[in-house]
């Protein structure tokens, strides 16, 4: 028999899934209501994904709006202990217009954040729960990995500023290796070192030999513990699913260190995202460290759909005066099975099923199988 998370919808059987995942790492968690004070997002614009906000006064004058963002609220409402982190959980909707949509949406979105005094460990906890969130989802997943330290580093010693700045970030999140040349060789310096790095790309004992050829005093922390973290989660079990990837990038002015994306076979667009953001802490006084990830549960609709080409797994055809109690039986009986059902006296226009079934007497006679 199927369990309950077998026969939900794809988004909400992995926030389920998730759910008792970050749990079982000690992770409690975060509530909120569906407003936010709209000053918070006006000072934090960057962070977000998209600026288009639903704004709303309410009955003390007070602009509010529709979150769009779980982690700002996390921060805002949480207290630093030295030496302590605070380990929390989210699954929210949360009001944003989706890429490639004209409209607001309401989204459900599952993540976790690792707010304080944060470590090594912890960054590696959370690029784990990142991983055991993907393979929960599909085991066809991969998880890219960049450390941002590493990136500014070998970008500052190139000494560019402006314009030329902004378009070596541009071409290193769009891995144009061609577009950093031309950037480097209009400005008079040399991009080897960059178009090295950002061609390196794979598990750690690949990308290694080309972060011993660049290392310096500045980055061989950030190196070292890099491939030491990588190197774990390939013990894990992940080795084959876990890459690091230097052009995997978010905005310098919040984000440091390590920085990820997940990304699942059918799926276009990356379904997880997350990464260090010590600068934001810093700008919300809040604390000296953190790192988060969210998971875009709205993707996984278009994951379901290439998942599986059926709306429902039985149609059981049945006749007008057809005994109730058989077909009511007869529902249940693949209902408990876990299979979707619906019972039907002609089939649908364009409803796409599994089996098809008619009533026959006491029982029921398998007509059409497509699967």
């Amino acid at each position: 028999m199927k369990t309950d998370t077998d026969i939900m919808k794809k988004d909400e059987a992995a926030a389920c899934e998730m759910r008792r995942l970050y749990r079982s790492y000690g992770y409690t968690q975060f509530k909120m209501s569906r407003f936010e004070e709209y000053d918070l997002y006006v000072r934090n614009k960057d962070f977000l994904i998209s600026d288009n906000i639903i704004t709303f006064n309410d009955t003390d004058g007070r602009l509010m709006a529709m979150k769009p963002d779980v982690t700002l609220s996390i921060i805002k409402n949480s207290e630093y202990k030295k030496g302590c982190v605070q380990k929390v959980y989210y699954n929210e909707n949360v009001y944003r217009v989706p890429k490639g949509s004209r409209s607001f949406k309401e989204i459900m979105q599952v993540g976790l954040e690792c707010i304080g005094d944060v470590d090594e460990y912890n960054i590696y906890e959370v690029l784990l729960l990142a991983a055991k969130s993907l393979e929960g989802i599909s085991a066809d997943f991969v998880l890219d990995i960049s450390q941002l330290d590493i990136v500014s580093a070998v970008v500052d010693s190139l000494g560019l500023d402006g314009g030329a700045l902004a378009e070596v970030y541009k071409c290193i999140g769009e891995k144009n290796v061609y577009g950093i040349n031309a950037v480097c060789a209009a400005a008079g310096v040399d991009g080897s070192a960059l178009c090295m790095l950002l061609s390196a790309y794979g598990n750690a004992a690949k990308v290694a030999p080309v972060l011993e050829k660049l290392r310096s005093d500045e980055i061989a922390e950030p190196v070292d513990r890099l491939l030491r973290i990588v190197s774990l989660l390939e013990e894990e079990g992940f080795g084959d699913r876990v890459r690091i990837d230097f052009s995997v990038i978010n905005d310098m002015n919040y984000y440091n260190g390590f920085v990820f994306k997940g990304f699942i076979n059918g799926v276009a667009s990356g379904v997880l995202a997350g990464g260090q953001y010590d600068k934001l802490m810093k700008k919300m006084n809040k604390g000296p460290h953190a790192i988060g990830f969210a998971v875009y549960l709205d993707m996984l609709e278009r994951f379901a759909e290439t998942d599986s080409g059926y709306d429902v797994d039985a149609l059981i055809l049945y006749d007008e005066d057809c005994d109730t109690a058989a077909l009511s039986r007869a529902v249940r009986l693949l209902a408990a099975d876990g299979r979707s059902v619906t019972a039907q006296k002609k089939i649908p226009e364009k409803l796409r099923y599994r089996q098809l079934l008619k009533l026959c007497g006491k029982g029921v006679e398998i007509i059409e199988n497509n699967a």
